[in-house]
Order: C-alpha cells, then sequence, then structure tokens
C-alpha cells in the first residue's frame, strides 16, 4: 500500500492552485476596498465539536497571500474539539487575512468533516474492528483525504489501482474467480490479494487459495456471520456495502476485522469554523 505523505511542497503546490483558482484573473476586488496598513486580530472558531485537521493548508493559504501574517495554532491536526473552541490566532493586513479566508477555511473544513466522520465510525465499531476508507475520492485530492481519514482515527485502504490486487464483482462476472485468484497469486510480486464475495458459494470455492483479505459485499448479517467463520482461520476479513452509523456496530460484532466506508470520504459534511475579528 502506497504511504501517504503530506511534504511541505505538496501542500504549498495544491494551496497555491486553490488560491489560482479564487483569485484569477483581478484578484479579490471587494477586498480591495479595504485599506492595506490596517493590522487586525482574528481567530478561527470551531462552530460544532469535531476533530481538526488541515491546520497547515489553512495556515500557508493566509502566508502565500502575505508572509507577513502571524498564524498561530491552538489545536493541533488530530485534536477534539468542543463548540466554540480556539483553533487558530490570526494577525496581520486585515486585506490579506480577507483574501485567503475562504481557501483557508474550506481546507479546514472539509479535511476536519472527514475526520470527524470517521471517528464516528471507529468509536462505534470498537477497538477490534478496524475502519477503512476507498477509492471514493474527489479526483486529485485523494491523498489529502486519506490523510484526513488517518487523523479521525482510520486506516487507509490500498491508494490506487498498482496497490494490490483487489478482484470485485464486476472482475468476476466478467471472468472465473477460481481462476482469478489463481492467477493473482501467480503474479502477485509481493502485493497483496483481496477477494470481494457477495455469498457463501462464492467463498468455499476459493477457501484454501493462498490470498490475504476476503471481502464480504452487502451480504445479510446472517451470511456475513457464517463467511466470518469460515474465513477467519485462514484469511483476514472485511465487509462493505452500504455500511452507515446505524449499522456499523452490529456488523463489527460478526467479527470482521475491518470495515470499508465510501461516505467517510464521498459524503462527508463539511465542519463550520468561523473567522472572528
Amino acid at each position: 500500500m502506497a504511504k501517504i505523505k503530506l511534504s511541505k511542497d505538496f501542500i504549498l503546490n495544491t494551496v497555491k492552485r486553490a488560491l489560482n483558482e479564487d483569485l484569477y484573473p483581478s484578484g479579490d476586488i471587494t477586498s480591495s476596498l479595504v485599506k492595506n496598513n490596517k493590522v487586525i486580530k482574528v481567530k478561527i472558531l470551531s462552530n460544532q465539536n469535531a476533530i481538526v485537521g488541515g491546520l497547515l493548508f489553512t495556515k500557508h493559504a493566509f502566508n502565500l497571500v502575505d508572509n507577513k501574517i502571524k498564524f498561530k495554532i491552538k489545536n493541533k491536526d488530530g485534536s477534539n474539539v468542543k463548540k466554540g473552541s480556539l483553533i487558530a490566532t490570526i494577525e496581520g493586513s486585515a486585506r490579506n487575512i480577507l483574501i485567503a479566508e475562504r481557501v483557508a477555511l474550506n481546507f479546514l473544513s472539509h479535511i476536519s468533516g472527514i475526520a470527524t466522520k470517521t471517528n464516528e465510525f471507529v468509536k462505534l465499531a470498537g477497538k477490534k474492528c478496524k475502519i477503512c476508507c476507498t477509492r471514493k475520492t474527489i479526483p486529485n485530492i485523494r491523498v489529502i483525504q486519506k490523510y484526513a481519514v488517518k487523523l479521525g482515527g482510520g486506516i487507509n485502504h490500498r491508494f490506487n489501482l498498482s496497490d494490490e490486487f483487489l478482484i470485485k464483482d464486476n472482475h468476476i462476472a466478467s471472468s472465473n474467480i477460481k481462476s482469478l485468484v489463481s492467477s493473482a497469486i501467480k503474479n502477485k510480486k509481493g502485493r497483496k490479494i483481496t477477494v470481494e464475495v457477495d455469498n457463501l458459494k462464492q467463498l468455499n470455492e476459493i477457501v484454501g487459495l493462498k490470498f490475504n483479505t476476503v471481502l464480504f459485499d452487502n451480504m445479510s448479517m446472517k451470511n456475513l456471520k457464517e463467511g466470518v467463520k469460515i474465513a477467519k482461520k485462514y484469511y483476514e476479513t472485511e465487509a462493505s456495502g452500504n455500511i452507515n452509523l446505524k449499522t456499523v456496530q452490529a456488523v463489527a460484532r460478526t467479527g470482521v476485522d475491518r470495515i470499508s466506508v465510501g461516505s467517510i470520504t464521498h459524503s462527508a459534511s463539511a465542519i463550520d469554523f468561523k473567522l472572528e475579528i
């Protein structure tokens, strides 16, 4: 699995593109009305309980607009904060702070939203079952979203299609499950192999072959329990398929090692932060 890294250069380049999107071609024509020599002190506050994430993106949004802006972090990434908590303080040119405000808060809100939703699943799943993300991410910011999952206490599934073999339903529908698994074993070259099954018949066809993980997809609770019982002697087990906050506890109780949840990246609500002057 590719290791998730957020280097300073990656963060700077990502924020530069976001600022360019917001400022091209004429800059912030409204904030330019504010006197450039006016200095203000502002606070970033959380309007709800959350796991904070993305503060370096936020900091660099202000600093790329004006490197004289002073940005002090009060609650670091991964912190569990309450509604009303002080997240950071900012001091500098009023005009330049206002120019960077929305880009800075967008990064903070989105990354914190994923971290917070992931953490809700993690708490419900308990200590014996891991919550992992999927490839259901916004194109070009997958690395950021998977970073946010880690902040929330989740784990990362494969990063891209080269990381591991994941034989899914459409692969199986296009071929034969046993031959696909056998071929993956021959060509694995150190990569892990995960096989998705949606019924016990498929599971029984491949039990005994040397691969790593069985992914039970959209199975009834009864069949999931039975499948875990059969597979756990040989493989790591995973469950997926529209699992939500109401059902995750019951799925975790079946004994699966991990649960993959697409919604923690593709449907996480942004956390509401405000810039208070």
